[in-house]
């Protein structure tokens, strides 16, 4: 039986042999059409090239801006992914050099608005008219629900908890599909600059505008106290060229390691997803962000049972302000809510709240962050 086996098995390799070769996705198994896939990518030159000669990404391999981003990238993937099933998501980090940077529009009639009694009353759940620079951020959308990227608005409004205005409007800024609040230069700023009469930026003071702004930031402890090697920090500013050209301008900088400088290339990240049948970008959720405060540990440290921590845990955290690897995921997720009931008494859904805190890690305090959302009814954490 065994001679006969074999003898058959050299006839069927002889005859397959003899067949014409299939093609070979016929032999290979095909993509499935019905896979839902989880793409996370880097883009590579090669993806930029798969985008038309006419789109300069093609050959810089890098995007000006994230709509430009946006839009190049959807066509990479649904020339790259064809087959990938309808609610596939890819998150795609790219390259982007924001030493590019253009305002969708920097007249500043067009960017600067004050806040009447029913624009409060936009946010949803809202009934006071005064607001904190959180819950500013989170009615921008409500305000202006359709702008391009890269659009300043220049906001005044009732600041809760002082009950007053602004003396320099706050400058937020949409980038990259979400608003964020940047660096306003202040008065004493242009009188260090020569220019405190008018509080504006002249053509004889743009020689070098980085150098000069970056100057200018690295000597603001609320923002050196904090900064990463790495960090973009957006700068707001007023721009004179004659009575009937008034602008507010930014100039993205970013940190060294030991200076403010023009930005280098830096890597960002988005998301799509696949939907009737073609990739697309997804919107991301806006940012609340909330660092914790001296305070806020010691009302932590003082909290007992009610995080779940161990009494030396707690201790030294009171002791140290800062949380040491002992802190469980389910710990800090308890403190972390505990805080978030006072500091963000009237939370919404659909929106990410970053906790930043001090994570003590090899010797020294790394600023660390943990993210939640609110369901409705309670904190929900995201890790």
């Amino acid at each position: 039986m065994k001679k006969i086996y074999y003898l058959m098995a050299f006839i069927a390799l002889a005859f397959t042999a003899c067949q014409k070769e299939p093609a070979l996705h016929s032999v290979l198994p095909l993509p499935a059409d019905a896979m839902v896939q989880k793409l996370i990518l880097t883009l590579q030159s090669s993806d930029y090239k798969e985008l038309p000669s006419s789109n300069y990404a093609s050959t810089s391999f890098s995007f000006k801006n994230g709509t430009d981003a946006q839009n190049g990238i959807a066509t990479i993937l649904n020339t790259e992914y064809p087959a990938a099933a309808n609610k596939s998501t890819a998150a795609i980090t790219y390259t982007q050099t924001p030493a590019s940077f253009t305002e969708a529009d920097s007249v500043l009639t067009d960017d600067a608005y004050t806040l009447t009694a029913a624009d409060y009353l936009l946010l949803p759940g809202n009934k006071y008219t005064d607001f904190s620079v959180a819950q500013l951020l989170q009615w921008l959308p409500y305000k202006f629900p359709s702008v391009p990227n890269n659009t300043l608005k220049l906001i005044t409004w009732t600041i809760y908890p002082t009950g007053t205005l602004p003396a320099v409007p706050y400058s937020f800024l949409y980038l990259n599909g979400s608003w964020h609040a940047i660096y306003t230069l202040q008065p004493a700023q242009y009188t260090t600059l020569g220019v405190g009469k008018y509080n504006q930026i002249t053509s004889s003071t743009t020689t070098n505008l980085p150098q000069t702004l970056g100057a200018l930031v690295n000597n603001d402890v609320t923002i050196t106290d904090t900064i990463k090697t790495g960090d973009i920090v957006y700068v707001s500013y007023n721009y004179y060229v004659s009575a009937t050209a008034d602008y507010q301008r930014v100039q993205p900088l970013e940190y060294n390691g030991s200076k403010f400088v023009s930005p280098y290339s830096f890597p960002v990240t988005i998301n799509f997803i696949k939907a009737n049948g073609i990739w697309g970008y997804v919107q991301p959720l806006p940012v609340i962000t909330y660092t914790l405060t001296k305070t806020d540990m010691t009302n932590i440290a003082n909290s007992g049972t009610l995080t779940g921590a161990s009494a030396s845990v707690l201790t030294n955290l009171g002791s140290y302000f800062d949380f040491e690897s002992a802190w469980s995921a389910t710990e800090l997720d308890a403190a972390f809510t505990f805080v978030l009931k006072t500091a963000e008494p009237s939370p919404v859904t659909n929106t990410n709240y970053a906790v930043v805190y001090p994570a003590y890690v090899n010797g020294g305090d790394v600023l660390t962050t943990y993210y939640f959302q609110w369901s409705g009814t309670a904190w929900v954490p995201q890790q």
